[in-house]
């Protein structure tokens, strides 16, 4: 693998609030800062519950902090993600409520932004980070403490958001860029009272993208929060999060298949072969798709004693779409050699999507003598799943146009309007359902002696789903009621071969879900799946070493995924899906990270991932599993001290092999390169960077082409104060 740099970046982040003394002292806060942020990897109390050392945890994690997001000029959760080992991009945001934000896989499967804070909250579309703290990354089937609604098998991406702090500090910015891009921010922390500490981030971009320079895309963030000390015993947190956007979709580029495209495999010779405009939106204006996303969150912390304490949580998230969203596919005509792009559109008709959360976590923590200690979760867990998904699309094509050089502006708005006011040009499908999911769990991190730590855990979680429909308006299927319930347990074990510098460790965890009813002949009748379960067993090593200035880990994973649900190719007089429950999928590969800081001034993160993932049921690898190889670097050097102290440097990079998205379409293999720099002073920063700087034409997806920014330039100013 030519391309593969197993080397990692880490670009040195600055203190934001740094002094301008140039002594000795300073320099060596500043490194110890850098090293915080960006090496050391410190499980927090979101993602296990309970705090853990990443040496002591049999869990493999990635995490991202707000000062890597600083030093690349990134300003999305979604472009942060390049910084993670095993994660690929998969799929471009819809802005579809429930699922509209980006896909992701890891470990061979589908994911997506799924938590915030450790309680669910899905997103609709892109996310703005300027709320972000930290990004962590838990890998494998976290089912034990996170149950069935929320992570997928590959994993859970969880969002660590920023708190109030007890001084008054802040900070403005204003940025500038490719394809018409303006933004401004605002991160201000002003302190009421002692003990009441108010915080309030906000932002708003607006952008086009390198398909529609002047789409005029815009991205609103609002996220106040507080927090008051009661005593010194009782703390409360209360949060909102807005994200409110109105898109226009990129090209989506369905069916593709080398049947219908002249035996074609390939999107690199299709573009070739087609004329396909790798620069053309192939739409016309005002296609918006308006996505919101509403999180409300409220904490009660009672350390009730030395060694327990009690976190309340009480979390309700929202989210809304209506608008457009157009999809293409291309296809060969052999009667004129020509190949077509057929243009068609699914909208969302004021969809909505909502979980309203309870959580109780009771913490308790002693340590005893000759090193003997334990930690221990126990947790209660309430959730309600509302669906109101309504979507609308039309009959047939809009209308089939030539892949390049022809008039594209008549897909917009004021056409697709005239058409969905027609109801006999269109139709509707909707997805509507209650579930009650009742939970309760308990984890157990216990170090019988020095150096040996025992991790277990079970839950046991039950799924009340009220009933749904599915299907048209004018004549719908209606899912039936059940009540299921299942075991989720988990397990580990680390030994310190060098305490707290090397360790060995291994790991059993396990996920599930409900798939409810499914016909299993052609005469209609249903019944109830068992519940599908994922099943992982990982083994590796993790090393921290040089004062925690280099942090490695390196696994081995294997993954069964079981009872699940295999179409037939029978249909029922209604023309519903005959199914049997015998299919299973087999994932399993290696991880490699590395965040190293060794050399004054000189970091890096990177590692290298590689999955072999089957359907056991066809012997293939399948659509949603993407590449077999990824790897991700990122190299920074920061002046620490001297007249030039704050200015650094970053280059860094993705690679993914080729992935096969269809079962016999590809899309090729990609390398990408990102540079940045920035000045940071005491009062202010200036920042810039340069994604995909080689302008390579890379696409992702999984049944689906999605294709991706070219080069494009981001310059940002900040005053802080």
């Amino acid at each position: 693998m030519k391309n593969v740099l197993i080397c990692a970046s880490m670009l040195g982040s600055m203190l934001t609030f740094a002094q301008e003394k140039k002594d000795s002292t300073n320099s060596k806060n500043i490194e110890e800062v850098i090293i915080n942020k960006m090496v050391k990897k410190l499980d927090t109390e979101s993602s296990n519950k309970m705090p853990v050392k990443f040496i002591e945890n049999p869990q493999v994690y990635s995490s991202i902090d707000k000062g890597i997001l600083e030093n690349e000029n990134i300003f999305t959760v979604d472009d942060a993600y390049r910084n993670v080992t095993g994660l690929q991009k998969m799929w471009n945001p819809t802005g579809r409520a429930g699922d509209g934000g980006s896909f992701f896989v890891l470990r061979g499967f589908p994911s997506q932004a799924s938590t915030r804070n450790g309680l669910v909250a899905p997103v609709t579309s892109t996310i703005d980070a300027i709320n972000v703290e930290t990004l962590e990354f838990l890998k494998g089937p976290v089912g034990t403490l996170y149950g069935s609604t929320v992570a997928s098998y590959g994993g859970l991406i969880n969002r660590v958001t920023k708190k109030p702090q007890q001084n008054f500090i802040g900070a403005v910015s204003a940025s500038a860029g490719s394809y018409n891009t303006y933004r401004a921010t605002a991160d201000i922390n002003a302190p009421i009272t002692k003990n009441l500490l108010f915080r309030v981030n906000t932002a708003y971009t607006n952008e086009g993208n390198f398909t529609k320079t002047n789409a005029g895309n815009q991205y609103t963030t609002f996220a106040p929060s507080l927090t008051w000390n009661v005593s010194d015993k009782v703390q409360l947190n209360v949060d909102y999060e807005l994200f409110q956007n109105r898109v226009a979709a990129n090209p989506y580029y369905f069916y593709l298949s080398p049947k219908t495209l002249n035996e074609i495999n390939n999107m690199k010779d299709l573009e070739k072969a087609a004329g396909l405009d790798y620069k053309e939106s192939y739409t016309g204006n005002d296609l918006y798709m308006t996505a919101r996303n509403s999180n409300i969150f409220g904490n009660v912390k009672w350390k009730i004693n030395d060694n327990i304490t009690s976190n309340t949580y009480i979390n309700n998230s929202d989210s809304y779409s209506d608008g457009y969203n157009p999809y293409f596919s291309i296809s060969y005509d052999n009667a004129s050699s020509s190949y077509w792009v057929k243009r068609a559109d699914q909208s969302t008709n004021k969809s909505k999507k909502s979980w309203f959360q309870i959580q109780q976590n009771f913490n308790l923590n002693y340590d005893f003598s000759n090193g003997m200690k334990n930690k221990t979760v126990v947790g209660f867990d309430y959730m309600r799943t509302t669906e109101r998904l309504r979507y609308k699309y039309l009959n047939t094509y809009f209308d089939i146009v030539a892949p390049s050089g022809a008039d594209y502006s008549g897909m917009n708005a004021t056409a697709l309007t005239a058409l969905y006011a027609d109801t006999n040009k269109f139709s509707t499908y909707d997805y509507l359902s209650d579930l009650n999911t009742y939970s309760g769990y308990v984890s157990n991190l216990f170090t019988p002696i020095a150096n040996l730590h025992i991790m277990a855990g079970l839950r046991y979680e039950n799924n009340d789903y009220l009933g749904g429909m599915i299907g048209p308006y004018s004549k719908p299927t209606f899912n039936p009621a059940f009540n299921q319930s299942a075991f989720s347990p988990k397990a580990g074990i680390v030994y310190e071969i060098v305490p707290e510098k090397f360790s060995v460790f291994g790991n059993y965890q396990n996920s599930f879900k409900s798939n409810g009813y499914y016909t299993y002949n052609v005469a209609g009748d249903m019944a109830l799946s068992d519940p599908e379960r994922g099943n992982q067993f990982e083994g590796g090593f993790k090393a921290s070493l040089f004062k925690n200035r280099f942090n490695a880990t390196i696994s081995y994973y294997n993954i069964k995924v079981k009872n699940q649900l295999l179409n037939t190719g029978e249909y029922t007089a209604a023309f519903a899906v005959v199914q049997k429950q015998a299919a299973s999928t087999l994932s399993k590969g290696f991880e490699l990270e590395v965040n190293a800081y060794l050399v004054k001034g000189f970091s890096l993160v990177g590692g290298l991932a590689y999955n072999d993932t089957v359907d056991e049921s066809t012997d293939t690898r399948p659509t949603t599993a993407g590449s077999f190889w990824n790897a991700n670097f990122n190299l920074a050097y920061q002046f620490v001290d001297g007249k030039v102290k704050g200015l650094g440097f970053g280059f860094g990079g993705n690679y993914a092999s080729d992935n096969n998205v269809t079962g016999d379409f590809i899309l090729p293999k990609y390398f990408v390169l990102n540079a940045n720099a920035f000045y940071d002073a005491k009062r202010f920063r200036i920042g810039v960077k340069v994604d995909n700087f080689t302008n390579e034409h890379y696409w992702t997806g999984y049944s689906t082409a999605n294709p991706q920014k070219l080069a494009n330039f981001l310059g940002t100013i900040a005053y802080k104060f």
